[in-house]
């Protein structure tokens, strides 16, 4: 992952805040200072303007594709700017792309592992209070097991498995899909062979889902993927 380029995430509350700059200019100082105090770039900016209680933000996710295609890290000023909802917080350390706030660059996904871990105690207290439970069963005489569970308990894990193996390809196919409409962006400004299509992804530096650079093969064959599934 190459975190020195950075993609800029602002966000302000109201239309006026837009307009006027207020808070933007704010947030914009501060990502500036930060990236000049750790040697890094911002490759590009992207400005909402929209409530912190509202989920559906199309600049956050326009940034989010940025960062898969280039292989970058999402920066913001403040771990407010994304929302109040940390579920939401969630969901974009879920999407794979690693995220900085400036106010506080060590911390803040530091503290979604921890709310990882805080959940993952309560699970481990809901199993041992379900065993002790069994056991209390167990010592009264009632009879515990049952096959048809355990038949269950396998297609389950099978289902893991499968569900593992999808997310892997839907992440292919979504990766393919935002090389794809670069590239037809490529395309309407003139550049049509392999050869200048794979200089023009490294120049914008997109890279393969293998974070490579492009060559003329790699073109060629995210085309037939594409024009396979079209």
């Amino acid at each position: 992952m190459n975190d020195d380029k950075l993609i800029a995430y602002y966000r302000v509350s109201t239309s006026r805040q837009g307009k006027s700059g207020l808070g933007l200019e704010a947030q914009r100082r501060d990502v500036e200072a930060f990236a000049e105090m750790t040697g890094q770039t911002v490759s590009a900016e992207y400005t909402e303007v929209e409530s912190g209680g509202n989920s559906d933000r199309h600049e956050l996710l326009a940034a989010i594709e940025r960062c898969q295609l280039i292989r970058g890290r999402l920066v913001i000023a403040k771990l407010d700017r994304l929302s109040r909802s940390v579920g939401f917080i969630a969901q974009l350390q879920d999407s794979g792309v690693p995220f900085v706030a400036c106010d506080m660059p060590e911390a803040n996904e530091t503290m979604v592992q921890l709310m990882s871990v805080m959940a993952q105690a309560e699970r481990k207290a809901i199993s041992i209070r379900t065993k002790a439970a069994l056991q209390a069963a167990k010592a009264r005489g009632v009879k515990l097991g049952n096959p048809k569970l355990s038949e269950a308990r396998a297609a389950r894990i099978g289902d893991v498995t499968l569900k593992a193996r999808t997310v892997r390809s839907e992440n292919a196919e979504k990766h393919a899909s935002l090389v794809m409409r670069e590239i037809q962006r490529a395309r309407a400004g003139g550049i049509s062979s392999l050869g200048q299509l794979s200089d023009w992804l490294n120049q914008q530096q997109i890279t393969t889902p293998r974070g490579c650079l492009w060559t003329r093969t790699a073109v060629s064959r995210i085309l037939k993927r594409s024009s396979k599934l079209s």
